[in-house]
């Protein structure tokens, strides 16, 4: 039988989702990088991408730790 999700279920899966894509773009990015050495304009294109993704990451993973802490603080031990 399958299970309801709620909201904080979707919305738990969409950072974690967004945070897998971010940092997955941020490890291609070097080798985009490398491709545009001699086009500077695209190089720092790139490389202004690969850190708007890796900030994406980071905050993402911010919100993932507050859900997480704020769900931990309402669940009563016993049933952790």
């Amino acid at each position: 039988m399958g299970t309801a999700h709620t909201p904080a279920d979707n919305i738990f899966y969409d950072l974690v989702s967004i945070e897998y894509h971010a940092l997955k773009g941020a490890s291609l990015y070097d080798r985009y990088i490398q491709d545009a050495h001699d086009h500077t304009d695209v190089r720092q294109f790139i490389e202004q991408c690969k850190q708007e993704d890796s900030q994406r990451a980071i905050r993402s993973h911010e919100l993932i730790m507050k859900l997480t802490q704020e769900a931990t603080a309402k669940t009563p031990v016993g049933q952790r």
